[in-house]
């Protein structure tokens, strides 16, 4: 619920707000499993998206979905909304989903080179030694103009960097074969996960996620994030990537009236979970620079010390819900989530954190110049739209009727680094063709493929990619001839010695 330029979030011993002149100053939502985080989220998207704010926020179990369906006068709601003074009047707002694996909404892609060599060696769970090679095949791309889109043409890529090791080491440094290998492991798991399916073209276009409807609310933007928990590091990396390009894309815009684009980071322990230094430096960097961008980022997690000091020394406004305090660790982080606040006299914060019911949290948001208000126990306010999921048919029509309908769907499989080497592979065979003489296809094959004489060493680029084009061709052109000849022989022993022409013929060629 939007007044005067806040965003109504509950009610202590007075209204609780967050200034939305204060938004870009990122935030904290926290509490143990069922106790209303996911609530304290709606509230919080519903408020910018009056405002004219668009949200992006990850759904991990399907309930924020009813943000684009009206809510329903419940009892429950209505005794709460009359406890803290405000009518319940049942609202829905302007959504767009979307899914990495196109199911539950607009496809999501990056391309190979937006997400670069950090990430992906976070995705990949890459070592140093690892991520130093994954850098160098960056850089070589760099240099000789190779356009990584998707993962065959990194695969491309690594390959024509093993095939140089040697060349490239003496620049670069130690470029190991079997460290290419071990990479190229990575990225078949990768493959299996269906995390090649986020890596591709059309990449996402930031600027379809800061819109706004017919009638200035923020569009929410919704991520089907329970199929891609299966894969938490892929979760963690791509919104990563995302909060990164917000970054790099956006201007610079100082302090305004509102933030251009709030981002809500849901289960953000998994940001954070076995990260490298370098990771986590990352993250501290963007957090703190991006909200120069006008954008807010919301973490939402069970504990606060799932959040790095440095990164929770950010988040200025907060929702504390309730915490369990039975194990050592628990304790630890109720005290943690206690000392975090600024202190109020009247009551305990760290005992009232385990003693807080459902739909209740302790809020603490940026007054005046930024500095935190005093921690007050507060009723959280019911949402105006669905709170639950919507069943599928409605989100089908809501995915229909979007205007990105189409735009992402369909993949696209532009001229880049794979093309390329494939190309210059197909230039070198015929140059070493032309130079050797002309002959049959046959003899043709075999200056591609090294079985005329003796082989040496492995085959080159060219040899493995041209191999793999040709393939089809072969089969397709020996196979013809072979079954004609069958033809004339006939019967089932004219099929016999067709088989055997096409075994004997391709056998020694593309076994290789």
């Amino acid at each position: 619920m939007l007044q005067d330029g806040k965003i109504f979030i509950g009610k202590s011993t007075k209204p609780e707000y967050l200034d939305l002149a204060l938004a870009n100053r990122h935030g904290l939502i926290t509490g143990a499993t069922g106790t209303g985080k996911t609530v304290s989220l709606q509230v919080l998207a519903e408020g910018f998206s009056q405002a004219g704010v668009p949200v992006f926020a990850a759904d991990i179990k399907g309930d924020l979905s009813g943000i684009g369906a009206p809510g329903t006068p419940k009892d429950a709601f209505l005794k709460r909304a009359k406890d803290i003074g405000i009518d319940y009047k049942p609202d829905q707002f302007p959504v767009v989903f979307w899914d990495l694996f196109g199911e539950q909404g607009h496809r999501v892609r990056a391309t190979v080179s937006e997400m670069g060599p950090l990430l992906l060696s976070r995705l990949l769970d890459l070592n140093d030694t690892q991520e130093g090679v994954l850098n160098i095949a960056f850089r070589v791309a760099d240099e000789q103009g190779l356009l990584l889109m998707d993962l065959k043409d990194l695969r491309a890529l690594l390959q024509f960097v093993a095939e140089n090791a040697q060349d490239l080491t003496t620049t670069y440094g130690n470029v190991s074969k079997a460290t290419i290998g071990t990479i190229q492991r990575q990225l078949l798991v990768l493959e299996n996960q269906k995390g090649d399916e986020f890596l591709g073209e059309p990449a996402l276009s930031i600027k379809d996620l800061m819109r706004t409807d017919r009638d200035g609310r923020g569009v929410v933007n919704i991520l089907a994030a329970d199929k891609l928990m299966n894969n938490p590091r892929l979760y963690a990396t791509f919104l990563l990537w995302l909060m990164s390009e917000l970054f790099e894309a956006l201007p610079e815009v100082g302090d305004l009236d509102q933030p251009k684009l709030v981002f809500f980071f849901d289960e953000a322990h998994l940001l954070f979970s076995d990260a490298p230094k370098a990771l986590t430096e990352t993250v501290e960097r963007v957090v703190r620079l991006i909200r120069s961008k006008g954008v807010g980022v919301y973490f939402i997690t069970q504990n606060p010390i799932d959040v790095p000091e440095t990164v929770l020394a950010q988040l200025g406004n907060r929702v504390q819900h309730a915490l369990r305090a039975y194990t050592p660790r628990e304790q630890k982080a109720v005290r943690v989530a206690a000392q975090t606040f600024r202190q109020n006299p009247a009551f305990d914060t760290e005992k009232a954190i385990t003693e807080l019911g459902v739909g209740e949290a302790l809020v603490s948001s940026l007054e005046g110049k930024g500095a935190p208000s005093m921690v007050e126990r507060t009723l959280i306010a019911p949402p105006m739209a669905q709170v639950g999921p919507i069943d599928q048919a409605l989100r089908q029509q809501i995915i229909a009727a979007s205007p990105l309908r189409g735009k992402y769907e369909q993949a696209i499989d532009s001229e880049s680094a794979y093309e390329m080497l494939a190309q210059r592979a197909q230039k070198a065979a015929a140059d070493a063709q032309a130079a050797q003489g002309g002959g049959g296809i046959l003899d043709m094959l075999g200056n591609l493929f090294g079985t005329n004489g003796q082989r040496k060493g492995t085959m080159t680029t060219g040899q493995r990619v041209t191999r793999e084009v040709t393939r089809t061709i072969v089969n397709q052109t020996v196979g013809s001839l072979a079954a004609e000849l069958g033809k004339s022989i006939g019967g089932r022993q004219g099929g016999s010695i067709g088989r055997a022409i096409v075994r004997g013929t391709l056998g020694g060629i593309l076994r290789r």
